[in-house]
């Protein structure tokens, strides 16, 4: 039986199902297989959390000392007596109390003042600017993971080396020649293929095409399975016994633990968690959305202490803006630019507030000024921690940071 290309992709939709296109490089035989389990567990992990929405960082990480802070919001400021203290000038939020333990622990670093020029309040092109690590005026089709996978197909190759937790592949994790693997439950998936794709089908079918790229499509179809096979059979190495909250980022989280702690071969893990447009009544809609965080990476950073697993990752948790600095007439706070990041993981060189937010009687239109490029924290994570050269991922030269 002879098979078009267009038959093919309307039946098993493998160019439409993020589940089944997940990274497989072109070039597939210039790239070595993967590390075993054993060696995995030492391989450095990196766990990006997406804050979308656009987190309020001067309400995360609070200046309380600061009476300009208090002055530019004096309905939804924290008080200082709800402030959890953690230096001389800074506290976290009531609801943030897992990031004051880390805090305490030396297994936080807060960077503050992170931003690029020209920054876009626009939700869909700010957080597209994140992604792709482009400049604000310059837009890429690629996404920064998605391009690590590529540099990271010289040196050794896995179809699950970045893992999303989402049922949508988001362009973060798409590269040049290849893209990561987006799927909900990676425990699972068997019962969220749609029922057109057959792996039976596809099996029996792509050994009668007659075309190159079509061949391509199916072997790419054949190995997606077979990765997915994989990290669903890591459920038998790891159950995880930590108490993750019942909501979607606690399970998520709790997905990426047992792959982790299962000595899965992935490098990356991608997951994202919503809520953060808070341009009204802050004060009370904030409050779910920071918990639901706070509870789920307190889980997952006991979970991967137990184990042993922290020791080679690092979370990485961002948003793509911070709001401005004056609340607005409806209590809440409206778009704005500079923001803080979250690095945590208990191989950081410097722990504790990084560095001091941008001073608030020197605003730029009302919002903070930043002080160092989000793409200096990328660099430092790939030249530093998962060891590729970030001039070839990022396409520009950037200075590290002394996190790590």
């Amino acid at each position: 039986m002879k098979v078009n290309r267009r038959k093919f992709i309307q039946s098993t939709g493998v160019l439409g199902t993020s589940v089944l296109v997940p990274g497989f490089l072109a070039q597939l035989t210039n790239c070595t297989p993967p590390p075993s389990a054993r060696v995995a567990r030492e391989i450095n992990k990196l766990v990006v959390i997406q804050l979308s929405g656009g987190n309020d960082g001067l309400n995360s990480v609070i200046p309380y000392q600061n009476d300009l802070y208090y002055s530019n919001r004096p309905k939804i400021a924290i008080q200082k007596n709800k402030v959890l203290v953690a230096s001389d000038d800074y506290g976290f939020s009531p609801q943030l109390t897992s990031l004051k333990r880390l805090y305490d622990e030396g297994l936080l670093s807060v960077i503050n003042g992170i931003g690029y020029p020209n920054p876009d309040r626009s939700h869909f092109r700010a957080m597209d600017i994140w992604h792709t690590a482009g400049d604000a005026n310059h837009h890429k089709n690629t996404g920064w993971i998605g391009r690590y996978l590529d540099a990271k197909c010289v040196e050794q190759f896995s179809p699950h080396e970045a893992v999303e937790m989402s049922n949508l592949l988001s362009r973060v994790m798409k590269g040049e020649r290849g893209n990561g693997l987006a799927l909900t439950d990676p425990f699972n998936y068997d019962k969220t293929i749609p029922e057109l794709v057959n792996r039976r089908w596809v099996n029996e079918t792509s050994g009668s095409v007659d075309n190159s790229n079509l061949g391509f499509l199916y072997k790419t179809a054949q190995n997606g399975y077979a990765s997915l096979d994989y990290l669903k059979s890591l459920s038998k190495l790891y159950t995880s016994s930590a108490d993750y909250p019942s909501t979607v980022l606690g399970n998520e989280l709790k997905s990426v633990g047992q792959l982790i702690n299962a000595g899965s071969t992935s490098s990356v893990y991608y997951v994202s968690h919503t809520g953060f447009d808070t341009h009204a009544n802050q004060a009370g809609s904030i409050r779910w959305p920071l918990k639901v965080f706070n509870d789920g990476i307190d889980s997952f950073v006991k979970d991967l202490k137990s184990t042993g697993a922290l020791d080679s990752t690092l979370i990485l948790v961002f948003s793509e803006f911070g709001r401005r600095v004056e609340e607005n007439a409806s209590g809440g706070t409206d778009h704005g630019t500079a923001n803080c990041v979250f690095l945590i993981g208990n191989q950081l060189n410097r722990a504790g507030i990084y560095n001091d937010i941008p001073d608030l009687s020197n605003l730029e239109n009302g919002d903070l000024k930043y002080s160092i490029d989000f793409r200096q924290v990328y660099a430092t994570i790939l030249d530093k921690w998962l060891k590729v050269d970030s001039e070839v991922v990022l396409k520009k030269k950037f200075e590290h940071l002394s996190f790590i």
